[in-house]
Parts: structure tokens; C-alpha cells; sequence
């Protein structure tokens, strides 16, 4: 393991001056010097002191408090004031230039705008001007985003050092522990306490204004909506947040949030969800149970709700051509009570939307069909608030368009709702003003991001910049990760029958435990690390490893085959693709050259690499295989199809070479015997191929792992094997009729 030290000096942008981190030597060197002597251990049950009696001494006969060191506790506690006082000024100064960059970005831009409205009819050599004011504006703009990546690097490092560097303190010096109270006081510090996302909205306005997108206007309508779309989620490590909302506003421009100190790019989400004493909504989300539904009750925004959306969830089998669709309808948050014991007035609601919202007959039919079906699943089931999700959400949208929709959430917890009167419905969520237990609240120690795409049929593609996203090596897809599932799992453990298979990865053991949910967890000495289910029989659903074999440093990523399976060496000689910080802070890499780095070498792993390890190129770096492919059942009946065919010709082949072994006579035979004896262990490799085949691709449907599953290689290579033996055997007999019509006196 690299030394911190090392890993700070290695680390320092060259943008900075060294000296604007944190001098980590110094203070390590004080902490050596204080470990070499002797501390005072003063006996801190005394309470009386007298003037006159001199101080205790040790078996040497030296007072307890006398030292020859120089070196004090109050020197450490002085250097590591200054540190934090010069992190904290140095953030700030380069914020207030990032801001006033970002004021030339905006100026600059609005200067072009207006002048391109007021010239709309120009020529077409204005129309060239102001395309390269376009790019020189998206380059400024990509500069004061890097520059605030870099910044964001810097202050991780320098937090990461703190941390460090108080915990190496307290261990040297188990008398005087102090990285609680310094890490109480970093939190406090704007350095680390304060939020910047205005810097990502102001980027956002002007990467929307170089595309000429239009602002979206704000839904304000009531009725029932329905979506039909598919979602892909994953986790994103927090130091990534910033990364991963440039390299999306570069394309989706963010949709602004109202708050009371103005715009903001993220909003608070509180969603309650209801389920009955058996929990049987969990476990039939939990299972995908065809109709299984997910009841919830949200809002949005710092406060008491006002308007409440009542949702319902319902989960559908995609290979059975059906879509799984969230169906929702809105409330004021003084009609809940009402939703929940069956008393909402639907006839007086359906009259004032056909009078007052002018909404037709079939969406009135169908927003009372949703309430009634979601009032009756409330009273039959019993259902009950059982968990809060909580969290900052950023969403992303083109305007009018939901091909793409991408939300971020961060600062992700669960709330238990269970222990407290609902007051017969009237009380639907916990208080907020009361404190939580322990067991009561667990905190996700990672970001949730998700990418909506508008279904689109089965050859439906996401865009490219998606795909580069993917590539990037910031997100770890975690199959159907669900928050109330976690949530349920991880704070009501005595009541689960069955949980989640990502409860087992290495990165979210902590934050389970913290909140008392340690009997969901296998023991640290288990023997393969990971709990009965999914998990023992595949070994690529966590992204970070499990306690075991724990892959906390490893770098996520989807789509790349090779990748994938064996890694990509992140060597650049060997063309590796560019990691997250490369590719959106440090290095002048392009969108092309990051596609053509992750496409190389991608259809490498095929059955014949497998078969012939030459003719595929492997390497030992493992890592996070975290994609999911998605299976019908009738693909494992195509693999039998294809594996019967491959026998087929196999059989076929040696039934050919037992016939002209059996029949070819003694004479004039040598070619017969050689081409029977020729295509014996080809036909004998038709199906040693095909049996192999035939288990490579089982493993693949098995672990679902995403890419290619055809071999393009092993066809191609006993194809040609078959060739040449036909070849030669056709010369072959060339030479015996030109033989045997010289014989006879005739040409051929």
C-alpha cells in the first residue's frame, strides 16, 4: 500500500503550488517526536491541588510534567489550526476566481447571443463567425469545469490527509485524542461544508445556451401520468458526484430546482413507502413477482408536504412483451388521510377535472380507475408507512424530449416508519423534529444515478455519450437496485424472510451496520464471504467485492466485453481506456479517442479464446463486472438448437468417413483411407466444439454477463480445416483421372 505521503505528493495538481496543501510531513514528524517521549500521565481522579507540595514524580525521580522535548501537544494542536485555516482560505480564493470566470463565460456568451439574434439575416460568413464564438465560448466553458474538478481533487486529497493524519495522532497518542473534535470541526469549515452547486447551474445555463435548447416549463398538471420506460441504475462514489453531473450537463442541460435561496441544480425528495405487517410488498419486489406493486406516498422539498404524489408501481416480466409502469395521482397533503381510509371524495374530484381542468372522458375514466385500485390495495393488504427514503435529487432532461432522463441522487438515507401511531392514517410520516435512534436511520454511503430511456422497442440504442459515460469507469451498475428494498433490509432485519444480493458487497457493510442491521450479514471469517443466493452462484453482481475479497478500489464500467471478463490493461501503451479523472480533469482526451480506447480489443473474448488462448489477448487486471444482460427463456432453447445443429454435422462428417472406410476398396485405396482418416477428427472436432460451445454460452446466460456470445472465430477456423481437407482431396483426384486417362491415351 502507497504511503500517504507519497500518494499527496504524487497527487498535487500542477496548477497548485505545493505549498497551498496541507504540509503533512510537518505534522507527522510531531507526532513522531511526541511519541519518542514520554507523556505525562497525570492522574485524572484528583480534584485538590496544593500550592506548596511539589508535583508527582515518576521512578526516575523527574516531575511527571517535566520534558526536554521542545515539542508539545499544543504544537501539533497550532500546526494543525494553521492547515485547516490555509486549506479553507485557498478553497475559497480559487471558488471567487472560478466565479469570476464563469462571469466572463456568461458575459461572453450573452454578447453573441444578442448579436446573432439582431443579425439573423446575415450572410453566411456571419453565420460562420458566430460558430467559432460558439466553440471558443464551449472551451471556456470546459476550462472553468475542469478547473473546478481539479478543486474538488484538492480538497479530497487534503480532507483524506486530515483524516489521516488525526487518526495516525490518536493512535501514537491514545492520551489525547482530538479527530473527533477536529473532524466536527472540519464539517463546520466552508471548505467542506459548503455547497457549490451554483457553479454547476450557471455551467448548465450555458452549455444549454451553446445547444440553443429551451428551458422546460414546470408540470402543473394534476391528473394521472403513466411512464413506460427502462431504467438501468448505478452507484457513484461520492468523490465522482462533480465528474459524472459535467460529463452530463455537457449534453442534458439540468433541470432547475426553486428554492428559497434561489435555483438550485438538486432537490429534496422525502418518499414514503407502505407495506403490511408480513411485508409483502418487499418480498414480492424483492422476488419480481409478476404484478408485484411498490405503494408510495411523495413529495418534494424542505418542510411539511403540500402536494402529495400517490404512486404506484407495478412490475412486469419484459420477455412476456409487457413493461413494467409507475401510475401516479396527485393530492393535497390534507386529503391523504382520506386516500388512506377510503373516504376521497372521487366523484366530486372527477366532476371538478371534466369542469374546471377540462379533461376528456377516457383520462377521467382511467385517473378514477388508478384511485380506486390504489385506495382498495391500501384497505385489502393493510398497508401502512413502513420506510422514508430521503435524498438530494439532480435531474437531467432535454426539454420536451424523455428519450433520455437522468436523475442523481445524493445524500441518500432510509427512515424507518414503523413505531409510532399513524393516528388511524392521519400521521403518515415521522416526525422530523424528533431525533432518530441508531436502528432507525441508515445512511448509502454512495450516490444513486439513474438513466431513463423511452422504450423503444428491443434495438433501441442510448446515445453515444451515454455509452462513453458508461465506459468512463465512474459507475457500477447495480442490477435492479431498489431504495426501499435496501431500506427494508437493512432497518427492519427481523422481519425480512429473504434479502437483496448487494447487501453482501464490501462498500455498504459499514453503513448496515451502523444502523443495526448486522444479522442480514455473513461473518467477517465466512468462508466465501457472501450469504446463500444469488451471490454463490454469480460472482460478478458486486460491484466492490464482498468481505472476503473485498475490490474497493476497483473502477466500474458496463459495456466493454473485455473489460468485462479479464480487464483492460490501464497501460497507454497497450491503448487502456482513460479513467474518470484523465478523461473529465486532468487529460486532453477527446470523446472520439476515449471510444476508440474502449472498443479495442472488445471482441476478444470468444469461445475459440477460450479454446485457443493464443488467439486472444488476456492480461490479469481485474475489474468491477457489475453489467447485467438481460434473459428470455427461450435463448436457453436456442442454445440447444444451435448446439444440436453443431452435432448434427459432426455425426454427419464421421458417418461420411466410417462409409468410405467401410467401402473403399483394397485397391488403388490409399486416397479413400486418407480422406476418411482426414475427416475422422474433424467431425470428431465438430463436436468437441459444439459441446464446448455449448457450456461456454451456458456460463454466459448463467452469470448474464453483457457483450458478444457468438464466436467468431472457432467456426472460421474449423471451416477452414474442412476446406483444405476437401481441397487436397479434390487435387487428389485430379491426379488419378489425369493418371488414369494417360493410361488410357486420352487428355484430360
Amino acid at each position: 500500500m502507497v504511503k500517504f505521503g507519497l500518494r499527496l505528493s504524487q497527487n498535487r495538481a500542477p496548477e497548485y503550488p505545493p505549498e497551498a496543501y496541507m504540509d503533512y510531513d510537518k505534522l507527522k514528524e510531531i507526532i513522531h517526536e511526541l511519541k519518542k517521549k514520554k507523556l505525562a500521565r497525570v492522574d485524572s481522579t484528583t480534584r485538590e491541588v496544593s500550592l506548596t507540595a511539589p508535583p508527582p514524580t515518576n521512578a526516575a525521580g523527574r516531575q511527571l510534567t517535566a520534558d526536554d522535548s521542545p515539542v508539545t501537544e499544543e504544537d501539533f494542536y497550532s500546526t494543525i489550526d494553521k492547515e485547516l485555516a490555509k486549506v479553507e482560505s485557498f478553497t475559497l480564493q480559487q471558488v471567487t476566481e472560478l466565479r469570476k470566470q464563469i462571469d466572463n463565460v456568461e458575459n461572453e456568451v450573452k454578447g453573441w447571443v444578442t448579436s446573432s439574434t439582431a443579425t439573423a439575416a446575415t450572410s453566411t460568413a456571419g453565420h460562420k463567425m458566430n460558430e467559432s464564438q460558439i466553440e471558443s465560448s464551449r472551451e471556456s466553458a470546459d476550462t472553468v469545469a475542469k478547473s473546478f474538478l481539479i478543486l474538488e481533487k484538492y480538497v479530497n486529497i487534503n480532507f483524506m490527509g486530515f483524516h489521516k493524519i488525526l487518526k495516525k495522532h490518536d493512535k501514537n497518542s491514545p492520551q489525547h485524542q482530538c479527530k473527533q473534535f477536529y473532524i466536527n470541526r472540519m464539517h463546520q469549515q466552508a471548505w467542506v461544508r459548503g455547497d457549490y452547486s451554483d457553479v454547476v447551474v450557471r455551467l448548465s445555463n450555458i452549455y444549454s445556451a451553446l445547444r440553443d435548447d429551451h428551458a422546460a416549463e414546470e408540470n402543473k398538471d394534476g391528473g394521472q401520468q403513466s411512464f413506460l420506460r427502462s431504467t438501468t441504475k448505478y452507484w457513484v462514489r461520492t468523490e465522482d458526484v462533480s465528474k459524472v453531473k459535467y460529463a452530463i450537463l455537457k449534453h442534458l442541460p439540468v433541470f432547475l430546482q426553486k428554492t428559497s435561496t434561489g435555483e438550485s441544480d438538486s432537490q429534496l425528495t422525502n418518499s414514503v413507502y407502505f407495506d403490511n405487517d408480513q411485508l409483502e410488498l418487499y418480498h414480492g419486489r424483492l422476488d419480481k413477482t409478476p404484478g408485484a406493486i411498490a405503494y408510495r406516498l411523495r413529495w418534494y422539498g424542505a418542510g411539511n408536504p403540500k402536494l402529495v404524489f400517490c404512486e404506484r408501481k407495478t412490475h412486469r416480466d419484459t420477455w412476456t412483451g409487457e413493461a413494467s409502469v409507475k401510475e401516479r395521482f396527485t393530492v393535497d397533503e390534507s386529503e391523504v388521510k382520506q386516500v388512506l381510509n377510503d373516504k376521497y371524495p372521487i366523484d366530486e374530484k372527477r366532476k371538478e377535472m371534466q369542469s374546471k381542468k377540462g379533461a376528456t372522458a377516457d383520462e377521467v375514466d382511467d385517473w378514477e380507475t388508478l384511485v380506486r385500485e390504489m385506495i382498495q390495495v391500501v384497505q385489502v393488504k393493510q398497508l401502512v408507512p413502513t420506510m422514508r427514503t430521503q435524498y438530494m435529487r439532480t435531474a437531467f432532461q432535454i426539454p420536451f424530449d424523455a428519450t433520455v432522463r437522468i436523475s442523481l441522487d445524493t445524500n441518500l438515507c432510509m427512515i424507518s416508519e414503523r413505531g409510532y401511531d399513524t393516528l388511524g392514517g392521519a400521521k403518515w410520516f415521522r416526525d422530523p423534529e424528533k431525533p432518530l435512534a441508531d436502528n432507525e436511520i441508515t445512511r448509502f454511503p454512495h450516490a444513486v444515478l439513474e438513466v431513463k430511456l423511452e422504450l423503444g422497442g428491443a434495438n433501441a440504442e442510448p446515445p453515444q455519450w451515454v455509452t462513453d459515460l458508461q465506459n468512463s469507469g465512474m459507475l457500477y451498475e447495480v442490477h435492479k437496485f431498489s431504495k426501499f428494498i435496501h431500506g427494508c433490509a437493512a432497518l427492519l432485519p427481523e422481519y425480512v424472510r429473504s434479502v437483496p444480493y448487494w447487501v453482501d458487497d464490501a462498500s455498504i457493510r459499514d453503513s448496515i451496520l451502523r444502523s443495526g442491521g448486522g444479522r442480514i450479514l455473513v461473518k467477517q471469517d465466512h468462508d466465501t464471504g457472501v450469504g446463500p443466493g444469488a451471490n454463490e452462484v454469480y460472482d460478478h453482481l458486486l460491484p466492490f467485492g464482498n468481505v472476503k475479497e473485498p475490490r474497493l478500489d476497483a473502477k466500474g464500467r458496463t459495456a466493454n466485453t473485455a473489460s468485462l471478463v479479464k480487464g483492460v490493461d490501464e497501460s497507454p501503451a497497450k491503448g487502456a481506456v482513460a479513467t474518470a479523472e484523465q478523461y473529465y480533469a486532468d487529460a486532453d482526451v477527446t470523446e472520439e479517442e476515449m471510444l476508440n480506447s474502449t472498443l479495442r480489443g472488445c471482441c476478444e473474448d470468444t469461445c475459440a479464446g477460450w479454446m485457443f488462448p493464443f488467439c486472444s489477448g488476456y492480461n490479469d487486471d481485474i475489474l468491477t463486472p457489475t453489467s447485467v444482460q438481460k434473459i428470455e427463456p427461450k435463448i436457453f432453447f436456442a442454445n440447444e438448437r444451435t448446439f444440436l445443429h453443431w452435432l448434427h454435422s459432426g455425426v454427419t462428417l464421421y458417418t461420411i468417413a466410417a462409409g468410405i472406410l467401410a467401402f473403399a476398396s483394397d485397391a488403388n485405396s490409399m486416397t479413400a483411407h486418407w480422406y476418411a482418416m482426414a475427416l475422422l477428427p474433424i467431425s470428431l472436432g465438430f463436436c468437441l466444439y459444439a459441446l464446448h460451445l455449448f457450456l461456454w454460452r451456458s456460463e454466459k446466460i448463467k452469470t448474464r454477463i453483457p457483450g458478444r456470445w457468438d464466436d467468431s472465430r472457432g467456426p472460421l477456423i474449423l471451416g477452414t480445416t474442412l476446406c483444405c481437407v476437401l481441397f487436397i482431396n479434390f487435387v487428389m483426384k485430379c491426379k488419378e483421372i489425369r493418371k488414369y486417362n494417360n493410361l488410357l491415351g486420352y487428355e484430360l
